[in-house]
């Protein structure tokens, strides 16, 4: 039976007991919807797509609808949908959704939605998650949700005299650019400062540089803060005799930033004969190397990333926005660094922090377009757009942690061997229980090839 058209997706609660194997998750699962909430959902990994989904609908009160929609159904992104999304559409691309379970931030137990790709990140975040609900959780916090509209001006004449001219007359410029987006403002947010910047030098000359420091509350902000610097050229043109050319924002948010800390008690990190003072001395030194070289400082906040994009993408928000700030952060000492920090504590913990700008919004766009953003926002209950960026900030620690914990341990690759497997099995035609056999075979083997693969699947047909 095709999942995307399974009629048990509009049954009660209790369909998922049709399978007596895991009758008791689905009843835990309900009674956690009727107190405390948990996400440390063991077994979960272990169930099918449907009985998952139940127990996510039974933690954060999804609805059938709700679920539909995850599933495929007819709550998906329509073609109709997608035509006024972008341009030229001819039709609409799937990527896996997956749920990070074990996540508790700020004492709030979490279920943090994935949309990505690669094997082992979805996984390798919740492993890691559980390490620091053993260290009590996350906590997080995060700066206003300023940023930056730019205005360039070039041909000024005077641009000391300039930048001085504007500055006397920010008022003025602050409230034409807060009439673009009236409603913005009377939620608390707006244009709430004038910057100038002068470059005595480019490839093209001189040029002055105007910001509009923007509070953008629970939006991105990318289309009123642009609005805004398009109504303001005009008058900057005026003021400084200048010619404008670019108005845009900048996505070095380097104002709106999300914090994470996390504590991992050693004694969780005893893994496979290694102890946890093995465990952490090996991820501190994986720590070191991204720290000091940035060849490995990409590939360390690569996997940073991996957690970060896949909720940004899960909830309609900008992937590509949020990585070019990140990479651009790292790199403000004038050096590419890791964007995390990994101590050990008085106690000997290890302590990971992560800071960087995340510019995300739960209004406007894709996030009130796409019917499975809104119900990923909806899974994870955030009533902020500083909220969701502190938890996306924590999968990105996360993530973090597990890839380190892997090369300090086994190395990466072991991690993804059983997933790849799986991949290569399905590319060479296995279907249902065929990819899990010609996949274990494989990792047996240690030989995950695509011949191999079909030499399997040939015994295994015949």
């Amino acid at each position: 039976m095709s999942v995307q058209h399974d009629p048990r997706l509009v049954a009660s609660d209790e369909a998922g007991n049709h399978c007596a194997d895991h009758s008791l998750h689905f009843r835990e699962a309900k009674k956690k919807k009727m107190g405390t909430k948990n996400s440390r959902l063991q077994g979960f990994y272990q169930l099918n797509p449907f009985e998952r989904l139940q127990m996510v609908k039974s933690f954060d009160g999804l609805n059938d609808e709700d679920l539909r929609t995850l599933h495929g159904g007819n709550g998906s992104l329509t073609i109709e949908r997608a035509d006024k999304m972008i341009e030229n559409v001819i039709g609409t691309y799937n990527l896996p959704m997956g749920i990070a379970t074990n996540f508790q931030v700020n004492g709030h137990d979490k279920l943090v939605p994935m949309v990505v790709e690669e094997p082992s990140i979805v996984a390798g975040a919740s492993y890691a998650a559980r390490l620091v609900r053993a260290g009590g959780g996350f906590h997080t916090s995060s700066t206003p949700p300023l940023m930056i509209g730019q205005v360039q001006l070039v041909n000024v004449a005077a641009p000391h005299s300039a930048r001085m001219d504007i500055l006397a007359r920010k008022a003025e410029i602050l409230a034409l650019a807060n009439a673009q987006s009236r409603s913005l403002v009377g939620l608390g947010g707006g244009a709430q400062d004038v910057e100038v910047n002068i470059f005595p030098t480019s490839p093209m000359g001189p040029m002055l540089v105007a910001h509009l420091v923007v509070d953008c509350r629970d939006a991105m902000g990318a289309n009123a803060i642009n609005s805004m610097c398009e109504a303001v050229a005009p008058l900057l043109e005026e003021i400084t005799g200048g010619r404008a050319y670019l108005r845009i924002l900048s996505n070095l948010t380097d104002r709106r930033l999300a914090r994470a800390r996390a504590v991992v008690p050693v004694s969780a990190l005893e893994r496979d004969g290694l102890s946890g003072e093995e465990v952490a001395e090996g991820i501190m030194w994986a720590y070191a190397f991204a720290a000091v070289d940035p060849y490995r400082a990409t590939t360390h906040n690569k996997g940073i990333m991996n957690g970060i994009d896949p909720v940004i993408v899960a909830t309609g928000n900008d992937w590509r926005a949020v990585e070019a700030g990140a990479h651009a952060y790292a790199s403000r000492s004038g050096q590419y660094t890791s964007l995390s920090v990994w101590e050990r504590d008085a106690e000997g913990n290890l302590v990971g922090t992560l800071e960087m700008p995340l510019s995300v919004g739960i209004v406007g766009g894709a996030t009130k377009v796409h019917p499975a953003a809104q119900t990923a926002l909806k899974l994870l209950n955030v009533q902020s757009a500083n909220e969701l960026a502190e938890i996306c900030v924590c999968a990105g620690l996360a993530s973090n942690l597990a890839a380190m914990r892997a090369l300090a341990c086994e190395g990466i690759q072991q991690g993804h061997m059983g997933l790849h497997a799986r991949q290569i099995a399905m590319a060479v035609g296995a279907h249902g229980v065929m990819v899990d056999e010609v996949a274990r075979r494989m990792v047996e083997e240690r030989n995950i090839k695509p011949a191999r693969a079909e030499e399997l699947l040939a015994e295994i047909r015949h």
